[in-house]
């Protein structure tokens, strides 16, 4: 008889250190993976603001070459409403 109790103790143990093998490499892999989720946003968000400072430097240098009174016009072409019967 306690050669079987001996034997079951065997093996809860090893069903256990199975168990904890398992929950060990799961957690690992969730820590792992959210880690590449945090890098490939933090990659994505660089990108945009590398594209928006483009843009910026763009447009500084687009307005920088046209005399003011080409601005003005191209504000007003893009930002002013028109009146009502020169409208689409």
């Amino acid at each position: 008889m306690s050669a079987w109790v001996e034997r079951f103790k065997g093996v809860l143990l090893l069903i256990g250190l199975a168990a904890a093998t398992l929950v060990s490499v799961f957690y690992r892999g969730r820590a792992t993976g959210r880690q590449a989720e945090r890098q490939e946003r933090s990659d994505q968000i660089n990108e945009q603001a590398a594209k928006a400072r483009q843009e910026v430097r763009d447009v500084q240098m687009d307005t920088a070459r046209m005399d003011d009174d080409a601005i003005a016009d191209q504000l007003k072409h893009h930002w002013v409403r028109v009146s009502g019967k020169d409208r689409r």
